[in-house]
């Protein structure tokens, strides 16, 4: 949550439910500003007991003379003096701990400080508050930081530090998920486990988090609720379980307000709307709808209530419903969960509501789930367990799936149902797990599902080619695309999903997705066995239909599953263009509910599609924003393929330690899950990185074995376009001086590639490339024609400007320097324009080695540049920081990403020639005082 307003001064608030890490925010605060003189204070309800009980507190701790007030002024300027006097002139950071714990008077005092200090550039103060409460009045126009729940990738690292890397992976993703973010929660199960439990080798408690851990995090917040309001909490907490937004979980004021009355039995028609009284603070009320401030505190309501108020406030919640008219799922939930033996017909009557498409994706998988743990009968319980799952995996939440799955394997299954289970497990491993355990699956699921649903079975054999690229296996593609070709007998006679009904007959819309897999499968093969020409008609075909499907809303056409395939199809193809359009409608379709698990990758999509048409700030937007979507839905193997890309966009835009950073990450992942792909994408990236930064040995030593034929080879349909800068980087080592063979046949394999016409940019590369290898008579001549084939494919500054740039250096060093200053002040032109930095200092190196004595395109040397200089979003975020502010609450102010912020704060030292933050607000400072 972002603050109320975007001014603030160096004062804000930092907020987050109980257990989400304040306290450690504030330290990790405290350590960001190395050279600063920090002071921490805890908020003591005992001092707070008096009013003005906390500025006394904080004087003290300020080193400053407490009272009498009358002799010193108002209370808010002896605050505001005892600030600057114990400051001086340094960077200052006062953080305070728990601040709603004061007093009313030195919350007032403190919110007037605030605007005191407005443009004190060199002083913070954070003020800790509890995120279970609307933040004080006194606070209210102050600027609000949240701590946001942890991401699974954060979370897993915290578990992995407390247990010095001695916790099994399967009971660490076990206790991340049961957290669902919250830090106090991961450390409070993991240290009551055994060590035997830790290392797996026994059963985690079911619950992992029961309600003595959930109660004893809420401790006091869960006090002081009159027993009306305390009925109002349970009916929330009961009710949002089955809220239609898990993210955001809201319900309907007067259905909570006439559940909880029921609850307490007030009788019908009597006066309700003064009965409860006031909303108890831990909820929060938006429009109509109340919901709680902390998730944390919704469940520890929830789990400390006795099973039979809990099967009480189910049943005041499903009457409440029915009084409404509502005779839905929900209801059907509430009837369930309110009696401790439900009916005999209660779980054939949730799975048969579930089975309604119009219901949300978490409301089916529960039905699905409450109905398994209903029925008897082994068979429904696996097909309602693997039901569940299928809803879970489609909301995101992969290791939920993975965890139903399982429960789905204790019973014996027809084949057709076997086959819907792994095929729902390859899926998830395949974008969280190893790509190679997630193909088997994906094979074993087309060969179950090969006479009961054909639709399917095609759907898992591409999914195990996907397995199959992402390993970097080509034989392992075709493999599965050509067992595609024979038939393939179930083990069994297919078996109905249901005893009441046979297998329904493929409809309309199954026939039509059938057929474009069909023919994306053709294309694929024939791409895969060098037949180009016969690869372009079937896969040009799926994407001529896909978009026509999309613009009529024919069937399907709304999923965006439909949209991936077609945008795979365009990157085949080199079709850029059209791999942006399906990209976008894929993201579209990923906005619907129940479609969170797509983002991450409709945003792969497109952040590659940029990336290889050159446009790389909108890579990184892309990467950027499927990153997170990423980390939400549990995808590491997304996350990966995500990092590589920022790595790729970086080695132009960035330094070499943030190429560094994604690349490792991206490498942690793909060595862990065999992601080759990734993994080429990574070593690409720093190798770039290393050519930009004039350290061409290092990049031509990493990209040999990944260009070079034999096994250490990269991705078969990636490495191709390391070839440019493997030939760069080899050409400025003089490896292509002595004859050697290797440079010229990968050339000659890239030339190959690039006949198929997959990169608009390759045939420009190309002649680059022999340029480089090229006696000096035919140099020139090569040089001029790539740049003609680079303004024949449009766009890409970047690779224009490198082509430029190697131009210039042979220019040069034949001494033809006029021509050698022409040539390489339109490379640096290019490189600024797409921001690539070190590539435009290396320009200039050459530009001033020929005897220019400008050090940019038109501008002479002197003294660094001012302020005037940043680009309004740089000098917003200059002035934010100069304030005080970390990149975070950066972030939050001005509504972007942390990275953003990051990657803007980097353009801006380097502009000015600041290194610290400190260095930047006296740069501010003197340029308002000179104003």
């Amino acid at each position: 949550m972002s603050g109320q307003t975007t001014h603030g001064g160096g004062v804000r608030v930092v907020t987050g439910e109980p257990g989400c890490g304040r306290t450690a925010f504030l330290a990790r605060a405290a350590r960001a500003y190395p050279a600063a003189y920090v002071v921490g204070v805890r908020a003591d309800p005992v001092a707070s007991a008096v009013p003005l009980g906390g500025l006394r507190a904080l004087l003290r701790a300020l080193g400053a003379p407490v009272g009498p007030w009358t002799a010193a002024g108002p209370p808010w300027t002896v605050l505001v003096d005892a600030l600057r006097t114990a400051s001086g002139g340094r960077q200052m950071l006062v953080c305070v701990d728990d601040a709603h714990l004061w007093d009313a008077p030195t919350r007032t005092v403190v919110g007037r400080t605030a605007g005191h200090l407005r443009g004190e550039g060199p002083l913070s103060v954070l003020l800790s508050v509890s995120g279970h409460r609307p933040v004080d009045r006194e606070f209210a126009a102050l600027p609000v930081v949240r701590v946001d729940p942890l991401s699974p990738d954060e979370a897993a690292t915290l578990l992995d530090e407390a247990t010095d890397g001695a916790l099994d992976r399967a009971v660490r993703d076990d206790l991340v998920d049961a957290a669902e973010g919250s830090p106090a929660l991961l450390l409070g199960m993991v240290h009551r486990l055994s060590p035997a439990q830790i290392r797996g080798h026994r059963r985690l408690p079911a619950p992992p988090a029961d309600a003595d851990l959930l109660t004893g995090l809420a401790g006091h917040f869960l006090t002081g609720c009159t027993p009306a309001q305390e009925d109002l909490l349970l009916t929330v907490a009961a009710a949002v379980r089955y809220a239609h937004d898990t993210q955001d979980a809201r319900i309907a004021l007067t259905l909570a307000r006439r559940a909880a009355e029921q609850l307490r039995g007030t009788p019908p028609g009597a006066q309700s709307a003064h009965s409860i009284g006031p909303l108890p603070e831990l909820l929060v009320r938006t429009d109509a709808e109340v919901g709680f401030h902390s998730d944390l505190l919704r469940r520890a309501v929830y789990a400390d209530a006795r099973p039979e108020r809990r099967r009480t406030a189910h049943h005041a919640l499903a009457r409440a419903l029915e009084e409404t008219g509502s005779t839905g799922l929900p209801v059907l939930l509430h009837r369930a969960r309110s009696t401790a033996a439900p009916g005999p017909g209660t779980a054939t009557a949730l799975a048969a509501a579930a089975d309604d498409r119009t219901h949300p994706r978490n409301l089916r998988c529960a039905a699905y789930t409450h109905a398994a743990d209903l029925t008897d009968d082994g068979t429904r319980r696996a097909q309602w367990y693997t039901a569940a799952a299928e809803q879970a995996l489609h909301t995101g939440r992969t290791h939920r799936a993975l965890r139903l799955l399982d429960r789905a394997r204790d019973s014996t299954a027809p084949t057709a149902l076997r086959g819907r289970a792994e095929l729902i497990r390859g899926t998830a491993v395949l974008y969280d797990g190893a790509v190679d355990e997630a193909r088997a699956s994906l094979l074993l699921a087309a060969r179950l599902l090969a006479e009961s649903s054909p639709h399917k079975s095609e759907s898992a054999l591409l999914a195990a080619v996907d397995a199959a690229w992402a390993a970097g296996d080509a034989q392992g593609c075709l493999h599965a695309l050509t067992t595609a070709d024979t038939p393939r007998p179930a083990a069994h006679p297919p078996t109905p999903l249901s005893a009441q009904a046979p297998a329904p007959a493929p409809d309309a819309r199954n026939r039509t997705e059938l057929s474009r897999d069909l023919g994306y499968r053709a294309g694929l093969r024939a791409l895969l066995e060098g037949k180009f020409a016969q690869a372009a008609g079937p896969l040009r075909r799926l994407i001529v239909d896909a978009e026509a499907a999309g613009a009529a809303g024919a069937a399907g056409a709304d999923e965006p599953d439909t949209a991936l395939r077609a945008a795979a199809a365009a990157l085949l193809l080199g079709d850029l263009a059209a791999a942006r359009r399906a990209g976008a409608r894929a993201l579209a379709a990923a906005g619907t509910p129940g479609t969170a698990a797509a983002r991450a990758r409709a945003r792969e999509y497109l952040a590659y599609a940029e990336l290889r048409a050159g446009r790389h700030a909108l890579a990184r937007t892309h990467a950027e924003e499927g990153l997170r979507a990423a980390h939400r839905t549990g995808q590491r193997n997304t996350a990966a393929h995500h990092h590589a890309v920022l790595a790729l966009a970086a080695s132009i835009e960035g330094t070499p330690e943030e190429v560094a950073a994604h690349a490792d990450t991206a490498l942690a992942t793909a060595r862990r899950h065999g992601l080759v792909q990734a993994a080429t994408l990574a070593q690409w990236a720093i190798a770039r990185a290393d050519l930009a930064g004039g350290r061409p040995r290092e990049a031509a030593d990493r990209l040999g074995p990944l260009v070079r034929p034999g096994p250490r080879r990269g991705h078969f349909a990636v490495w191709m376009l390391a070839v440019p800068c493997f030939v760069e980087a080899a050409a400025s080592t003089g490896r292509t001086d002595d004859g050697v063979t290797e440079v010229t046949d990968v050339v000659e394999e890239f030339a190959r590639w690039a006949g198929f016409g997959a990169d608009p940019h390759a045939p420009a590369q190309l002649t680059r490339c022999r340029a480089l290898l090229a006696p000096p008579d035919r140099a020139d001549t090569l040089y001029r024609r790539a740049l003609d084939l680079h303004d024949a494919a449009g766009g890409g500054d970047f690779e224009r400007a490198r082509t430029e740039l190697l131009h210039g250096k042979w220019l040069r060093r034949r001494r033809r320097l006029s021509e050698a200053r022409d040539r390489l002040g339109a490379a640096l032109v290019g490189f600024e324009r797409c921001g690539a930095r070190l590539w435009a200092d290396q320009t200039r190196a050459e530009l001033r080695a020929g005897g220019v004595a400008q050090s940019g395109a038109g501008r002479a040397p002197g003294p660094g540049p001012g302020l005037d200089a940043l680009t309004p979003q740089q000098l917003r975020i200059t002035r934010c920081v100069a304030e005080g502010a970390t990149n975070r609450e950066v972030a939050l102010t001005l509504s972007l990403s942390t990275r953003t912020v990051d990657y803007h704060l980097r353009k801006v030292f380097a502009t000015l020639g600041v290194r610290s933050r400190i260095e930047l607000a006296r740069m501010v400072e003197k340029t308002g005082q000179k104003g």
